[in-house]
């Protein structure tokens, strides 16, 4: 036991740790529950009576030489740490370059939507995403029951038939029609909600901007002008549009709106599906129903309204074929448009 004692003391006082992990497995090694010293106590009982106090001692001291030596070296490191992290950098090393981030392509196409907008005098209107059957519905001419609601999937808040998730931002412009008198010229971009099956040209979440002019005089030909301004502004000056009639429950007439595809010119791609043009919007004369149900005089005021899906015009734009890129966050994705301002 003598030799071991010594070979033990040895050890210790030899040991020279370069990281404060190495001083935890030692100090486990040694002094654990099932480390060398403990071992050493359980011989210990074994030793003859006549030898117990000499050994006892031996141990004991061992023990706390131990533990004198395991704190002295984390002393030392915590000391160096210290000492390492006062002194001065080499000023004349090249710097790391910060990695900066980028906008996303969706917020990208709202800001070029949106002050494409404000050129022809259109404001910002925003409104919650959690709305009432008022807002979403009823205001824009959805009678209850009536088939045009079944045009969307709606995800209800807790089971009840008056709260639910937006399904389009013209929420935005009842809430505007509410509390502004005409003349009314907002642009309403904002998150919407549909319980659709996600896939490479669907989501359940998506973004929509949405027009609202109202005023005096407000004519059909109004409003095919601003979207052929829009559209040559954000697919290029050789762009054209067509009008196929539509409908929809808050405008009358209403449209679908085809921008001709930028991709191959109007000739025919697999984007455009060999016809040339690409859908991009709805719109319409505000039905007289909605200015009355709003309290604006259907006989003195007329207007249009148009929605476009964000997630549309950038795949458009940027030539991206599946929907869900948007929402994954792939750095390898967003990186490209880096230097896209």
């Amino acid at each position: 036991m003598n030799d071991k004692i010594n070979e033990l003391l040895e050890r210790v006082e030899a040991f020279k740790p370069k990281a404060a992990a190495e001083i935890e497995d030692f100090r486990i090694r040694m002094l654990g529950k099932k480390g060398e010293l403990t071992a050493l106590m359980e011989e210990f009982k074994s030793v003859a009576p006549e030898l117990k106090r000499e050994f006892g001692q031996k141990l004991n001291n061992l023990k706390n030489r131990t533990q004198e030596r395991i704190n002295a070296l984390r002393g030392q490191l915590a000391d160096a740490a210290g000492d390492s992290s006062q002194r001065i950098p080499d000023m004349s090393r090249p710097g790391s370059a910060e990695e900066l981030g980028s906008r996303h392509p969706i917020s990208l196409v709202t800001n070029q939507i949106v002050e494409v907008f404000s050129r022809l005098g259109y404001t910002v209107a925003e409104g919650p995403e959690i709305e009432d059957d008022w807002h979403v519905f009823s205001a824009l001419n959805f009678p209850p029951e009536h088939p045009a609601r079944d045009m969307q999937d709606t995800f209800f808040i807790a089971k009840n038939p008056d709260v639910l998730l937006r399904t389009h931002t013209s929420s935005i412009q009842v809430r505007t029609m509410e509390r502004q008198k005409p003349p009314i010229r907002v642009i309403c971009p904002g998150r919407v909600f549909r319980n659709e099956a996600i896939s490479y040209r669907a989501h359940c979440i998506f973004h929509q901007i949405e027009g609202l002019y109202i005023d005096e005089g407000v004519s059909f030909a109004d409003l095919k002008q601003s979207i052929l301004y829009f559209a040559k502004e954000v697919f290029g000056e050789n762009a054209t549009i067509r009008m196929r009639p539509s409908y929809f429950p808050f405008t009358e007439p209403s449209a679908e709106v085809d921008v001709s595809c930028n991709l191959c010119g109007g000739k025919g791609c697999n984007v455009c599906k060999g016809t040339g043009w690409l859908e991009i919007m709805g719109c319409g004369m505000v039905d007289p129903n909605v200015l009355e149900a709003n309290g604006i005089d259907s006989k003195k005021y007329s207007g249009f309204a148009f929605g476009m899906g964000v997630e549309r015009i950038a795949m458009l734009k940027y030539g991206v074929k599946d929907l869900r890129l948007y929402f994954e966050n792939d750095v390898r994705f967003l990186h490209q448009f880096d230097t896209v301002l």
